[in-house]
This record gives C-alpha cells, sequence and structure tokens, in this order.
C-alpha cells in the first residue's frame, strides 16, 4: 500500500473543498477550504503524518477552496504551491488569514511540472468566473488522475488532459430543473450556468459517455451542490449515460459534500 495511489477527500462543496493525494506514508493536497483541525483529525485517523504533507496546489482563490490556506502555510510551513495571479487572489481575499509569506509561496507557470518524491503535479486552465482556475493532472507509478472542479464547460485542453486519466475526479455541479426552481436568484442562477460558472450533471453525463476510454477505471463526482442538486442525481443522471454506452467503470463514487471519504486505494 505504501507505493500505491492514494486519495481521499476532506470536502467537496461550497462549504469547503481539499483533497489528498499520495501514498499511505506521504502527499500533498489539492485546495485548503477545510478546517485545520478536521484536515489533521482526518489525516490521523489514517495513519498519516502532518509533517508528510509536502505542499497545497490551489484551484483558485475562491474562499472554499483557499480559506486555510494562510494557516497551513504560516503555523505548519506548508508550501502553496499556485500562479502569481492566484496568490494576488488569496492576498485580496479577506477571509484568508494569516497572509501567505514570500517563504512560503512556490510560484509557478501553468504548464510547470512539480514533483512531490515521485509524483508529478502539472496544472491546465479550466473556465471558472475567477483569475486563472486550473485543474490538475498527477502521474504516479504509470498512472494519472485529473482533478477538473468548478469549471463552466469541458474546453479542449480539459478533454484533452482527461483522456489521458486514468482515475477522474470531476464536477457534477447541479441538476438544471433543481436550480432552475431552487432558491437562488437571477443573476446567481445565470452565473452558475454560465461558461465561468459549473458544470451540471448533464453537461457532465454527456460529456463521459461521449468520451470515454478503456484505461479510465476510476470516476469521482464532486462539488455536488446543496441546493440544486443532489448525490443520487447526479449519480443517476451520469449512470444512465454512461449504461447507455454500455460503460461500467471499475468504481464510480459520489464525494460527500461535508463528510470526508474513506481512503481509496487506486489501481
Amino acid at each position: 500500500m505504501e507505493n500505491r495511489f492514494c486519495f481521499l477527500s476532506l470536502g467537496s462543496s461550497s462549504s469547503g473543498n481539499c483533497y489528498y493525494i499520495g501514498t499511505a506514508e506521504y502527499g500533498f493536497l489539492i485546495d485548503a477550504g477545510i478546517n485545520v483541525r478536521t484536515v489533521k483529525k482526518v489525516l490521523k485517523e489514517h495513519n498519516i503524518e502532518f509533517e508528510n504533507i509536502y505542499g497545497i496546489f490551489i484551484t483558485h482563490a475562491h474562499t472554499d477552496h483557499v480559506k486555510y490556506a494562510g494557516v497551513l502555510a504560516e503555523k505548519y510551513n506548508i508550501p502553496i504551491y499556485s500562479t502569481k495571479a492566484v496568490f494576488e487572489g488569496i492576498c485580496s481575499n479577506e477571509r484568508v488569514t494569516p497572509k501567505i509569506s514570500s517563504n512560503n509561496r512556490k510560484l509557478f507557470n501553468k504548464s510547470d511540472k512539480v514533483h512531490i518524491k515521485d509524483f508529478v503535479i502539472q496544472s491546465f486552465p479550466v473556465s471558472h468566473d475567477i483569475t486563472e482556475t486550473m485543474g490538475y493532472t498527477i502521474r504516479f507509478n504509470n498512472k494519472t488522475m485529473v482533478v477538473a472542479t468548478d469549471l463552466g464547460y469541458i474546453s479542449k485542453e480539459v478533454a484533452d488532459n482527461i483522456a489521458k486519466a486514468n482515475f477522474l475526479v470531476i464536477e457534477a455541479n447541479y441538476d438544471e430543473e433543481m436550480l432552475k426552481n431552487g432558491p437562488y436568484n437571477y443573476t446567481l442562477k445565470q452565473r452558475v450556468r454560465s461558461h465561468t460558472g459549473h458544470l451540471n450533471n448533464e453537461h457532465t453525463a454527456r460529456f463521459l459517455a461521449d468520451n470515454w476510454h478503456d484505461n479510465l477505471t476510476h470516476l469521482f463526482l464532486c462539488h455536488i451542490s446543496g441546493e440544486n442538486n443532489t448525490p443520487e442525481l447526479a449519480y443517476n443522471t451520469v449512470n444512465k449515460a454512461l449504461e447507455e454506452k454500455h460503460i461500467v467503470p471499475k468504481s464510480f463514487i459520489v464525494l460527500d459534500r461535508l463528510v470526508p471519504s474513506q481512503m481509496y486505494i487506486l489501481d
């Protein structure tokens, strides 16, 4: 298990996002929107020491993805990886305290590859309504995980990265009818469904059914809206589209919005 690809969701919603990717002994986080006490507690339950978290990769500067980045950087000296524009967004976010010092900022360009021991992490751009939102491709032991969340549509660059994935974490944020009839005001509804908003269940289902490939074995749906979706709706919509194409993933999981997942051992 020490040298196997491990994945754990600590939370996946507008209330907070954070994923652990690594091995049974060490790894890194994607995003820092979950309370630090919860992160430490959950990792300890899986026998992962906090000093073995070697970095945090940020997708974008919205609060639900970066709220605790300052604490993790300054109190625990965990380096934060992102682009200059995203760091500027974090610095201007009043809900991120303390601010991340230059010592703990690891700047990279979107095409750079970052090596964390045996992992290679590379970002790619996605369409969202804040500067330089990114997804991530992670390679380890000849396997590839892709994390694509908070995106209004699937661009060619996103699709090209998913085409390389063995393990995919992808957004299925809202159900169109629930959003239409739900509590959001008109402006917010238009933001969510725009090309710089979020993917709905049908978007994700249709893309996956049309672009599934033999090397893609594990599917995780993430960032399920609490107001405009349900885990069952997301799962059923995607599963129906896959079944129509006779596609049966080795594993198909809808990540809970608020409750940490189990540790998934991916192979």
